[in-house]
């Protein structure tokens, strides 16, 4: 009788455990789209990351934090006006209310990638991944691309769309 009850027994635990990871993955209705990570010279250390941020849940969410194994530091920012001056400060979380969007983009917020590994070409992927509020992730990939500012948004070619991203 237990040659039976055991392989049961495994069954349960494994769709327990299924369960478990499909609540968490449909638990975060966080969405990324157009993401891209600006091309910079080889000499260059640091580059940034914008995307279009997506909460299409009822909860308000946070971004607080961010990784990716292209830098050593990764941070979150925003452009402020201090005294007439646009800088570029840190800021410790990205809001998304329920059934909102939030936009990184040049000239606002966005992701800072500090001390490259290594130089970023045209091209290439980056792995990043957001880390939420509620400790659940979002890991993606953006693709490196020239990024060309005018009148604050984004044009070039950067109207690829990596969209349909789930949190897990």
């Amino acid at each position: 009788m237990a040659h039976f009850v055991l392989p049961s027994l495994r069954y349960a635990l494994a769709g327990m455990a299924l369960a478990l990871v499909s609540h968490s993955v449909l638990a975060q209705p966080l969405s990324v789209e157009n993401a891209k990570v600006r091309a910079v010279p080889p000499v260059s250390t640091n580059t940034a990351a914008f995307m279009v941020l997506h909460n299409r849940g009822d909860s308000d969410l946070a971004v607080v934090d961010a990784r990716s194994p292209a830098a050593e530091i990764t941070e979150l920012h925003n452009h402020v006006d201090v005294d007439g001056v646009m800088q570029m400060r840190r800021v410790a979380e990205i809001g998304l209310p329920a059934g909102g969007s939030a936009e990184l983009a040049p000239g606002g917020l966005h992701l800072m990638l500090i001390d490259l590994v290594a130089p970023l070409h045209e091209g290439d992927e980056v792995e990043i991944t957001l880390v939420l509020d509620s400790d659940e992730t979002l890991t993606f990939s953006a693709p490196v691309r020239r990024i060309e500012v005018m009148g604050g948004g984004m044009s070039g070619k950067d109207s690829g769309q990596n969209g349909g991203h789930q949190a897990h």
